[in-house]
């Protein structure tokens, strides 16, 4: 080049150019020249790489590839190449290491950063997109991985930026943010906490898109749409769109409902009160009656046996129920409920299910009935939960038993009436 150099002087030297004129034509046209060549490379590797890299992309029978190497990132790949070729051959056209020169290549070098660090966020963009599709990923929060590693990427590219153009060590950029991070933790405190609670939410994997969550402060109760580092998305049941800043769900309470979908079923626990006034001893009567019920029929005769055969070992009149032991309607109907449940295809009869009574009330005796529901949707789950209390309600009275509930306006007129 010193000698292409040095052939522009002899031949602007033979036009009859003054000397002052012949330096300075000589550096525009070295210039220009240099615009050429950076101007060519760009053409050659958008023209020629990017269109070879397509053509081996599409001859390979995975999809990865084609995305990882679009041509919009090996377009941007391309644009930093220019600059650096601006940036070596400079000092040709400025052999006297003149201020210009160092202006330019100053700029060069700002642009090359620029240009790096654009190519490698559209880079960072197709893996993101690469991994969101695959099934392994598609439920964890990468988005706000990919954010994290956004928002590290721009800090350090534009500290680099600024030690350029002050013409500084980055080293020195930092230890003089070190100095001054009370005062930038105290102007932008909200948006400091949003960030590390997004990241917690994301290292300790509290929440994925697709979750269900409950968080009644915010009148959250839907699917999560987004994790981000600033925000989440949760789309409610009625299809309102609720954002909630992730520090509060770090700091505060919510309810995630993703263990109960990975679990085998979900719970149900409800309760029916009973008139404590219908409660009483089987009669022999009762129990022939009760035995034609299929899945009570063995317990029935079991617990018969073993009642008369207690009665006897203890030498008991059994003629007068109080005496001994006894069978009562309400623990008939407890035993069939469990087993009503058991038998019951929709109950997942692998994890815990009983029924039980809580403590008497002046609304009668709770009959809690806790099961696990193999459907875990919302709507089929409401239908089973429905259907099974349905069935309760209707086959209370077979057993000579009543559903507490408080007199209506009807039951005392009808009560009037009678008098």
């Amino acid at each position: 080049m010193e000698t292409f150099t040095r052939w522009v002087y002899y031949f602007l030297e033979s036009l009859g150019l003054d000397l002052s004129y012949m330096t300075n034509l000589n550096r525009l046209i070295v210039l220009v020249l240099i615009a050429v060549l950076a101007f060519l490379t760009d053409w050659i590797c958008r023209k020629g790489i990017v269109r070879l890299v397509r053509k081996v992309t599409q001859k390979t029978k995975v999809t990865w590839d084609d995305l990882l190497f679009n041509d919009r990132v090996m377009n941007n790949f391309c644009h930093i190449l220019p600059p650096v070729v601006v940036y070596i051959l400079l000092p040709i056209a400025f052999p006297d290491g003149s201020d210009a020169l160092a202006f330019i290549r100053k700029l060069c070098m700002v642009y090359i950063i620029a240009a790096a660090l654009r190519f490698i966020n559209i880079f960072l963009g197709v893996i993101f997109q690469l991994a969101t599709q695959k099934e392994v990923f598609r439920d964890r929060p990468l988005k706000g991985v990919y954010q994290i590693i956004q928002v590290a990427l721009f800090f350090v590219g534009s500290i680099c930026i600024i030690a350029v153009l002050i013409e500084k060590s980055p080293t020195h950029l930092l230890a003089g943010l070190g100095a001054s991070a009370a005062i930038l933790m105290l102007v932008f405190k909200v948006s400091i906490m949003d960030l590390v609670s997004g990241v917690q939410l994301s290292a300790n994997d509290m929440l994925r898109p697709g979750d269900w969550i409950t968080m009644p402060k915010y009148n959250a109760d839907g699917t999560v749409i987004e994790v981000t580092l600033n925000t989440v998305k949760v789309r409610n049941f009625d299809n309102t769109i609720i954002t909630i800043p992730p520090y509060a769900l770090v700091s505060d309470s919510f309810q995630n409902w993703r263990g109960m979908r990975e679990s085998g079923g979900r719970r149900v626990k409800r309760s029916v009160n009973l008139d404590v006034n219908s409660v009483c001893f089987c009669t022999p009567e009762m129990l022939e009656r009760y035995k034609k019920i299929v899945i009570l029929k063995e317990y029935i005769e079991q617990t018969e046996q073993k009642v008369q055969q207690y009665n006897q070992q203890q030498g008991i009149d059994d003629s007068v129920p109080v005496n001994g032991i006894h069978q009562t309607n309400l623990g008939v109907f407890r035993a069939y409920l469990e087993l009503y449940l058991k038998n019951l295809p929709v109950v997942n009869s692998d994890l815990t299910y009983m029924v039980r009574q809580l403590q008497p009330t002046e609304k009668g005796i709770p009959l809690e009935v806790y099961f696990f529901s193999r459907e875990k949707d919302w709507v089929p789950y409401e239908k089973i939960q429905a259907d099974v209390f349905d069935h309760i309600f209707a086959v209370v009275p077979y057993f000579g038993l009543k559903v507490f509930q408080n007199p209506s306006s009807a039951d005392i007129v009808r009560v009037l009436e009678r008098v």
